[in-house]
């Protein structure tokens, strides 16, 4: 049976890091301090929302009056989170 050819790959070589900062691209900066405890607040406060509501909807006049509405705020406190959650550097 005929033996296979070996290719020759070329040695990988890391690029340099530029410090110059002419290839174009910019380096991110770290997020502030408050933005991971306000992504945090914002999830709790939206699942802490929806269990008052499953638990004592009846009880709170603003959200007897808003119904299934709560859902919306509830989750739109978790989408506003979570989206931070994706930015957060």
């Amino acid at each position: 049976m005929p033996k296979s050819k070996v290719r020759k790959k070329p040695s990988y070589a890391a690029p340099l890091p530029s410090s110059s900062g002419t290839s174009g691209q910019r380096q991110a900066k770290p997020s502030p301090t408050w933005y991971p405890i306000t992504m945090v607040a914002l999830l709790i406060v939206g699942l802490a929302y929806i269990v008052v509501y499953y638990v004592a909807s009846q009880s709170v006049p603003l959200m007897r009056d808003l119904g299934n509405w709560n859902f919306g705020v509830g989750f739109g406190f978790l989408v506003i989170g979570l989206g931070m959650a994706v930015r957060w550097r």
